[in-house]
C-alpha cells in the first residue's frame, strides 16, 4: 500500500502540518485497531484514511482521521493532504470539488487558480464561558475571553493580550486537559496586519496526544466566526505560530468556513504490513 506524507497549509516542505496519507483501494475501511496501529506507527497529530465510494452519491470518497491514539471528528490539515494527494497522483479528474463523507458530514475541497486548495467546512458555533478558574495558571497568561467551540471542535477557545503573548506561550500541558474536550485554542489580533495575516493562534490539544499541533484547519472554524466578528470582514488570514508554523485563509460563509492553503508532499512510500 502507497502511504505519503504531506505538509498541510504550507508551500513548502518541513514547514505547516504533516499528516500521513492512505488510499485504500477497498470499499470499506479495515478494523479500528489496524488502522489506529498505522497513526501511531505514522505519529504525526493526523493519519487520513480514504476509501472511493460508488458514483452517484453525496461524497465521492470516504474518509476518517486518526492521531496517535484515537479518532478525531474532524480533522482540517489531513483533509487538505488528502485532496492534495488525490490531485497530484491522478486519483482524481477535473477542477471541481471532491467530497468526502466523514463523521462531521460532506466536506469538499475545491482547487483554487493558484494551486492551493479550498476547504468547505461547518461554522464552529461559539458560546462565551466563564474563564476557567486555572486557566491562566496552565497557560501562563490571562485570557481576555472564553468560548465554548461545539462538539465537532472541542476545545476551549481564549483571546489573549496581543501576538507576543501567543507566541511566548509554554503550557503547562497537562494541566490544561481538564479544559475541554480536545484542547485549547490561544489567539490574539496581528501586532501588524502588513506581515500578511490579521490574527495568530497556537493550539495545545493533549487529550487526544497532541502537546502542541502544528497547523490546526479545525480550529480555524472557530477562529473564523470569532474574528470576523471583531474586525468587521469575512474574508481574513491566520498565522499559526507554532515552530513550524503555517497559513489558513479563511471565508466565513455563515454556517460553512472556507479553509484555504497549499500543500507538498514530503514522502512517498511503501506501507508494507497490509490488514
Amino acid at each position: 500500500m502507497r502511504i505519503r506524507i504531506v505538509d498541510a497549509f504550507t508551500d513548502r516542505p518541513f514547514a505547516g502540518n504533516p499528516a500521513g496519507v492512505l488510499l485504500l483501494d477497498a470499499d470499506a475501511f479495515p478494523e479500528d485497531a489496524w488502522l489506529q496501529k498505522v497513526a501511531m506507527e505514522v505519529n504525526h497529530a493526523e493519519t487520513a484514511f480514504a476509501h472511493p465510494l460508488p458514483e452517484g452519491g453525496e461524497a465521492d470518497w470516504a474518509l476518517r482521521w486518526f492521531t496517535p491514539v484515537t479518532e478525531v471528528a474532524m480533522c482540517g490539515h489531513a483533509t487538505l493532504a488528502t485532496a492534495h494527494v488525490l490531485r497530484t497522483t491522478g486519483a482524481l479528474q477535473g477542477d471541481g470539488p471532491v467530497r468526502f463523507a466523514t463523521r462531521s458530514g460532506v466536506l469538499a475541497a475545491t482547487p483554487t487558480a493558484d494551486g492551493a486548495l479550498t476547504l468547505d467546512f461547518p461554522t464552529a458555533p461559539l458560546t462565551a464561558v466563564e474563564i476557567p478558574g486555572k486557566v491562566a495558571e496552565a497557560l501562563g497568561a490571562e485570557p481576555r475571553t472564553a468560548h465554548d467551540t461545539g462538539a465537532d471542535v472541542g476545545d476551549l477557545l481564549v483571546e489573549l493580550a496581543d501576538e507576543k503573548t501567543v507566541r511566548g506561550l509554554s503550557p503547562d500541558h497537562k494541566a490544561l486537559s481538564d479544559h475541554s474536550a480536545r484542547g485549547i485554542i490561544a489567539t490574539a489580533r496581528a501586532e501588524d496586519p502588513a506581515r500578511g495575516y490579521d490574527f495568530v493562534s497556537r493550539c495545545f490539544f493533549p487529550n487526544v496526544g497532541i502537546d502542541e499541533d502544528p497547523v490546526t484547519g479545525s480550529a480555524h472554524t472557530a477562529l473564523a466566526p470569532y474574528w470576523s466578528e471583531r474586525l468587521g470582514r469575512t474574508d481574513l488570514t491566520g498565522l499559526q505560530a507554532s515552530p513550524r508554523s503555517g497559513l489558513v485563509r479563511t471565508g466565513l460563509r455563515g454556517e460553512r468556513t472556507l479553509l484555504t492553503g497549499h500543500a507538498v508532499t514530503v514522502i512517498d512510500g511503501d506501507l508494507l504490513t497490509r490488514p
